[in-house]
């Protein structure tokens, strides 16, 4: 059985088979650079780069896109409290995000498109939105949607457009009439959506040339113009957080649709603009929704001043399968911690066997975890099988039954793990002189069989931090 994901769209788990096979294009939503990244955007990050490395993992070739919304009013508000320029503003909380991602073990992506420079695709989006009279042009000077035209076109011969794909919408019980000036607006409040923005005293310089006036895009339009820009009209997956389903990715699908594609390839093609849609579930944080006010809003940088380190939190945030809300705590973190440290410990281990022998990565724990994660990312699955993989391996390292072949092959299947999961080897420090001079204080009372004061120093090095193991090869010390 192949890879299998549940598709918003459908609301069914079904296999994934991408338009154009090995070929896979995918897109997520990024940020909104107007802040650090709090832990709940980066639950829905770290899933996106684990759903690229199973598919690379699985030998799909893929386009990873995600945009950086450079331009939008939270972002206008705070130019407007500091004073700076837009592109300065932005560029700083650009190159936090990406410090974060990689923090976090998460892949660059291939492309990472800023809104700004997008805007000619926009125009050209509206443009084809007016032509085909589902856009309109408000006294103002803004562009709307207008949903109730939209439901009225065919996106091609006998098939008519559909609002409300993605979440159960009755629109007919709902009042499309009026407009909606911002770019979030009430889960359940069905109305027509500005486009393009005209103009007013509170954007200051922000602002380009349109057909219409001058303004500036709407939030909706700016994944439209940059998806299709880099993945063509129609591609194979779109992910996003469950909170971005509605209103935002129901008006990319009208939006895109609507217009028949940025190149009118949707319609030609007959193809819907995703073929496969994505969204991870809420994370609670304490059992609660995150908040500043009630101390258990966190950045990454918090927790990284908190001690952790980003493969820990890594961890904790693939540790819930994607489409359950996960409750994040720090007594999880220490959990993850703890669990991370067990597979060092066994792959340590496995490395002090291995020799240059040729490898053949051990097959049985390589299918289980692929049946695992080709299961609808089932990570908690996937996470037991490895963890039955330390278990029996440090079973079979203590009664002396791994030799350098097998250590070397159990290692290859390792590796390919965690290409997917990607908590990456334990990085190596220095140890600290103060330590080093205990421990080889400690070695030398241990080889003259003073073992009280063997264990007194043992015991002064784990108040500071440190292990000490005793090894064949001599004494080895490790962060606790």
């Amino acid at each position: 059985m192949g890879l299998r994901l549940h598709n918003t769209l459908t609301r069914s788990v079904a296999d994934f088979i991408p338009l154009t096979p090995p070929q896979v294009s995918m897109y997520c939503c990024g940020p909104t650079v107007y802040d650090y990244g709090h832990i709940g955007n980066f639950r829905t990050f770290v899933f996106a780069d684990l759903v690229r490395r199973h598919l690379a993992f699985r030998g799909f070739q893929v386009t990873h896109v995600m945009n950086i919304t450079d331009v939008e009013d939270k972002i206008l508000r705070r130019i407007r409290e500091t004073g700076q320029e837009l592109r300065d503003f932005t560029g700083r909380y650009t190159a936090a995000f990406l410090e974060d991602l990689t923090v976090l073990h998460c892949l660059s992506p291939h492309h990472l498109p800023r809104a700004t420079d997008h805007i000619d695709g926009m125009l050209r989006l509206i443009t084809r939105l007016m032509d085909r009279g589902i856009a309109y042009r408000a006294p103002d000077g803004s562009v709307y949607f207008s949903i109730e035209r939209y439901r009225a076109t065919e996106r091609w011969p006998g098939c008519l457009c559909q609002y409300g794909q993605l979440v159960n919408l009755q629109v007919d019980d709902q009042r499309p009439t009026e407009r909606v000036a911002t770019d979030e607006y009430d889960k359940d409040n069905i109305a027509d959506f500005a486009l393009w923005k005209a103009r007013v005293p509170d954007d200051g310089e922000v602002f380009w040339e349109s057909p219409w006036g001058q303004g500036r895009p709407g939030w909706h339009i700016e994944c439209s113009a940059m998806s299709m820009a880099l993945l063509g009209d129609s591609f194979d997956l779109h992910l996003g957080g469950e909170d971005l389903a509605f209103p935002h990715h129901e008006d990319e699908i009208a939006q895109s649709e609507g217009s028949g594609g940025l190149n009118g390839g949707i319609h030609e093609g007959r193809r819907p603009f995703v073929q496969h849609w994505l969204h991870a579930a809420h994370l609670l944080v304490e059992g609660k929704k995150m908040s500043k006010s009630l101390g258990n809003f966190f950045t990454v940088r918090d927790l990284l001043g908190k001690g952790f380190a980003g493969r820990e939190i890594r961890m904790l945030l693939l540790s819930a399968h994607y489409r359950e809300t996960f409750n994040f705590t720090l007594a999880g973190l220490e959990g993850a911690r703890t669990a991370v440290a067990r597979i060092d410990e066994c792959v340590d281990k496995l490395r002090e066997k291995v020799t240059k022998a040729s490898t053949t990565p051990s097959p049985n724990v390589l299918q289980a975890f692929t049946e695992a994660l080709d299961d609808d990312l089932n990570v908690s699955r996937a996470w037991a099988v490895v963890f039955d993989w330390v278990r029996e391996t440090n079973r079979a390292l203590a009664a002396g039954e791994v030799d350098a072949r097998r250590a070397a092959n159990d290692l290859a299947a390792w590796d390919l793990i965690d290409s997917v999961f990607a908590l990456g080897a334990r990085p190596i420090g220095e140890v600290p002189a103060q330590i080093m001079a205990l421990a080889e204080a400690r070695d030398a009372a241990k080889k003259a069989r003073d073992f009280a004061q063997s264990d007194s120093l043992r015991a002064q090095i784990r108040a500071l931090g440190w292990l000490v193991e005793d090894t064949p090869k001599g004494p080895k010390l490790k962060p606790a």
